[in-house]
């Protein structure tokens, strides 16, 4: 799961931003009216374990309404399991209806390792039908509820791989005859199959896919409004998932602007699943001005799951700022100048209210495991069920 960024892309985004303020007005970097939770609000665990089996204890059922499990990969044009556990995962998740009657259960395929596939497999209506059969048989194997799409990225290489120009249109012919495969499957297993994609946040994603159409066959687009910034590519220590655009951000990126770019390409704000982060970035040798938000910095090895930055970070040698423009916490350690950009509960219930004022379809995030206290979590479900507000 990652968010498609190009540095050189920035004149453009700027132009892109103030078309957007035109358009919508000043809100791009204002909070929000609160407004009530609708009771059809998604929560969307992306649980992602490798080889290792999930223990049936390990995922808090009652506060999901989708997992989707991360992932499958492609091979000869089908869908086949990604990890030696993946039977036994998928028997646990399934067991976990029992604690929540409506829970779904997604398999996800592809992601940031495992798209180099897809455009030899959406390239033709017959490779297109052996996969979709592939996913038909599947689905029926594990008892699952749907399937999520995560290519990385149509028309785009992604990690090195292989796009073509036709991708654009052959995304879009998968999803829609993947949508009426299951419309008929529906018939025969007498219960709903979702399907959902998870994209890109940048405008480039939209450049390269015909979303409006896509839409129309999904049940969500889960935009993964994250990765903004990552120190393995970006030389400014920023934040890599913000809320709101901050006027001094190089890139003039935020969740705010791509939410709006996306309801421009024609999605819906009722198919959009807002995406959150479990983990942070780290950069080093960051300056101490502005306790080094927006600061020159290098990639340097942290930990930087919410877990350890909860547990071992904060009040050990890192102080917490908060971005009031952004609406986003961050880090930095003098001694080290290290900066680490984060989610945190305060910054998560606000994307919540903020989904919620814009009638958006839900929240998303990747990956359960670095919240393996709950805090986050919790502080989502407070948000969307209004319990933690007096």
């Amino acid at each position: 799961m990652k968010v498609l960024r190009n540095p050189r892309q920035t004149a453009w985004s700027r132009g892109v931003m103030f078309a957007l303020s035109v358009v919508f007005g000043s809100g791009l970097v204002s909070p929000v009216a609160f407004s009530a939770p609708a009771a059809s609000e998604q929560v969307i665990a992306y649980v992602f374990v490798g080889d290792r089996l999930i223990q049936p204890g390990e995922i808090d059922a009652s506060k999901l309404t989708r997992i989707n499990y991360a992932f499958a990969n492609i091979r000869d044009g089908e869908i086949v399991e990604g990890f030696a556990n993946d039977s036994g995962n998928f028997a646990v998740f399934n067991s976990l209806k029992k604690q929540n009657a409506t829970l779904q259960v997604l398999i996800s395929v592809g992601g940031w390792t495992w798209s180099g596939a897809f455009s030899d497999m959406a390239l033709t209506k017959a490779s297109r039908k052996t996969f979709i059969d592939s996913a038909v048989r599947f689905i029926d194997r594990y008892q699952l509820d749907g399937l999520d799409i995560d290519w990385e990225y149509p028309g785009m290489p992604g990690m090195g791989n292989k796009f073509r120009a036709e991708d654009k249109q052959n995304y879009t012919a998968l999803l829609r005859e993947l949508r009426k495969r299951f419309d008929r499957e529906e018939k025969r297993l007498h219960r709903r199959l979702y399907t959902s994609v998870a994209t890109g946040a940048s405008m480039n994603f939209l450049a390269h896919t015909e979303m409006r159409k896509v839409a129309r066959y999904v049940d969500s687009v889960n935009l993964m409004s994250y990765d903004y910034y990552e120190p393995d590519s970006d030389t400014i220590a920023a934040h890599h998932s913000p809320l709101y655009t901050n006027p001094k951000d190089p890139k003039l990126v935020s969740t705010d602007a791509s939410v709006r770019a996306y309801q421009l390409a024609g999605v819906r704000a009722r198919k959009i699943v807002m995406g959150v982060p479990f983990y942070g970035h780290a950069w080093g040798d960051v300056s101490e001005q502005d306790h080094g938000l927006f600061q020159p910095g290098k990639k340097t090895h942290l930990n930087a799951n919410y877990r350890h930055i909860a547990g071992n970070l904060l009040g050990n040698g890192y102080t917490r700022y908060w971005d009031p423009i952004s609406q986003a916490p961050f880090l930095y350690n003098p001694s080290t100048r290290i900066f680490v950009s984060y989610e945190d509960p305060e910054s998560v219930r606000l994307k919540c209210r903020y989904l919620l004022a814009h009638h958006l379809a839900g929240i998303m995030f990747w990956d359960y495991s670095g919240d393996a206290d709950g805090a986050l979590l919790n502080a989502i479900h407070e948000e969307l069920t209004g319990s933690g507000r007096r």
